[in-house]
């Protein structure tokens, strides 16, 4: 498995992603890596990071991590079904990097388990995850 990115395959960002900031730099058969900056606009009222910046950035990563078809003309998309997300540890970097991997399914679900480090190196969450194929490629 290669977990480079191939430029033609990269899709436009949902509005969700786009306001967050993530970007896909890491996408394969079975794997996608996505980061995002932590900009001010991510905290919480804490200064931290919110967690549900971590929870959209690993349901984000998981999703595409099954959705892979190797074709910028062929899309494939999958809806989450479930997802547990576990806190480890706050950021002290300048990036979040997710990665998440297919770890199972069939042909029409899919399982995968994701995490999210800070550029430092730091474990910060993690997440397993069910997901819905939505059309077929």
């Amino acid at each position: 498995m290669t977990q480079a990115l191939d430029p033609r395959l990269v899709e436009t960002p949902s509005p969700l992603s786009k306001t967050l900031g993530f970007e896909m730099t890491g996408w394969s058969d079975g794997f996608a890596r996505v980061e995002a900056p932590l900009a001010a606009h991510l905290m919480n009222r804490q200064g931290l990071p919110h967690g549900g910046v971590h929870a959209a950035l690993l349901d984000t990563t998981m999703g595409f991590c099954g959705c892979y078809t190797g074709d910028p003309d062929v899309k494939q998309n999958a809806l989450t079904l479930s997802m547990t997300v576990n806190f480890v540890a706050q950021a002290t970097g300048t990036r979040l990097i997710a990665e998440a991997r297919v770890t199972g399914g069939g042909r029409r679900t899919y399982f995968a388990e994701a995490t999210v480090h800070d550029d430092t190196g730091t474990l910060i969450a993690t997440a397993t995850g069910v997901f819905r194929y939505r059309s077929k490629p």
